[in-house]
């Protein structure tokens, strides 16, 4: 069988010094589908065409600013220019960046959150489907195979009606103020101008939302939150506390945090039904904890006998040999050049990876519990200008 021929890919930051950017590359090559042929890498002229030389690429097309590189593309041949482009700039730059290059014919992977606001959210919805073009978010969590064999057990009703939904997502890293110690990482996410108007909860809170609400199935009606900031002298927030209630009456909470010391990348979802709970950690990725009503536990482990379709399909290596981060991230870039290919070839196909929609509702999330945290009412409806209830 001829292996297809891989899309040309762009990136828009992560250059020299920057983690999200070497993974996101890392995930476009694991399985073919990607070549890297084009970068704006840095916010500076100098750094990103020094990054894009040190990354393989040629001169022409190491590109001093992400506009240049869609000027510079458009007058390549078609068969030449870029198919799809990265973005893993902060994130105050992802909204310019992916509506130019979905008004240039181009798909798009965004790291999340999508955008900073509803407003620019729903200008993206808008433009993809006007153009006709695809848009991953990366939420790579949902990526794991055992988080998409949780999810199609809950599909299948195993679990019997879903009472409860638990998710945490704990980190350390910013006890202090890294920031002011020359943290790049740091620096960009604590700063309003360029994480937005979140901190921990646009972080590693959409994370979370994402997740519960990828598993479980189901939609987020309103939300009662409390956001602290405990580093002196932070703009943002660095630990949030959410109560949720799904509509259909499952009740729910989201933990995030990244001032707890110890704490590394400690994201857990749990999913309590009538019949039977699940449960998994990303730091043990490769077990899914299925508890049964009056039977005993079962732990599904990734790559093991019984799984769904849809975990086996996102598993590379055999059972026993560890399988986590980087190849999650993969399964979104694969799910995307899966739904391309398709799609030329004039079949059906429905995105097994997060959207624009999902961007978008990650972004009203947010929206939400900022408003909630401001309010005295007790609860938020999560759609902005329905009253709180």
């Amino acid at each position: 069988m001829t292996r297809p021929v891989p899309l040309r890919l762009g990136m828009v930051g992560g250059g020299q010094d920057a983690f999200i950017g070497a993974v996101h590359r890392m995930a476009a090559r694991l399985d073919g589908h990607y070549e890297l042929v084009a970068g704006a890498l840095s916010s500076t002229p100098e750094r990103a065409r020094a990054s894009g030389l040190a990354l393989g690429l040629t001169p022409e097309r190491s590109y001093p600013g992400w506009e240049t590189m869609l000027q510079g593309e458009r007058a390549l041949p078609a068969e030449k220019r870029l198919q799809v482009v990265s973005i893993v700039t902060p994130n105050h730059l992802h909204f310019p960046v992916a509506l130019a290059c979905i008004q240039a014919g181009l798909h798009v992977i965004c790291d999340k959150p999508m955008v900073v606001n509803t407003d620019q959210a729903q200008i993206l919805v808008e433009a993809v489907e006007r153009a006709g073009t695809l848009f991953a978010v990366t939420y790579n969590y949902s990526g794991y195979p055992l988080v998409r064999q949780a999810r199609q057990m809950v599909r299948t009703g195993v679990l019997g009606e879903v009472r409860k939904v638990a998710v945490e997502y704990h980190q350390g890293w910013l006890a202090t103020a890294q920031a002011e110690a020359g943290n790049k990482q740091a620096q960009w996410r604590v700063d309003p101008a360029l994480s937005g108007p979140a901190g921990a909860l646009g972080d590693i809170g959409t994370h979370a939302e994402q997740l519960a609400s990828y598993v479980a199935g189901l939609e987020l009606e309103s939300v009662s939150a409390e956001l602290s900031t405990f580093v002196a002298g932070r703009a943002l927030d660095d630990d949030a506390s959410v109560l949720l209630r799904f509509q259909g009456g499952a009740r729910g909470h989201l933990s995030v945090s990244q001032i707890e010391i110890g704490r590394e990348n400690d994201l857990r979802l749990s999913v309590f039904g009538t019949l039977g709970s699940l449960s998994w950690r990303q730091e043990d990725p490769n077990v899914l904890v299925y508890d049964r009503l009056d039977a005993p536990r079962q732990l599904l482990t990734r790559g093991g006998p019984g799984l769904s379709p849809e975990a086996t399909a996102a598993t590379r290596l055999p059972a026993g040999h560890p399988e986590a981060f980087i190849e999650a991230f993969a399964n979104i870039y694969a799910g995307l050049a899966a739904h391309h290919r398709d799609r030329e070839a004039g079949l059906e196909h429905t995105p097994d990876y997060p959207t624009v929609h999902d961007g978008l509702r990650g972004v009203q999330f947010v929206e939400a519990v900022l408003r909630s945290a401001r309010s005295t009412e007790r609860w938020t409806t999560v759609l902005a200008g329905q009253e709180s209830a």
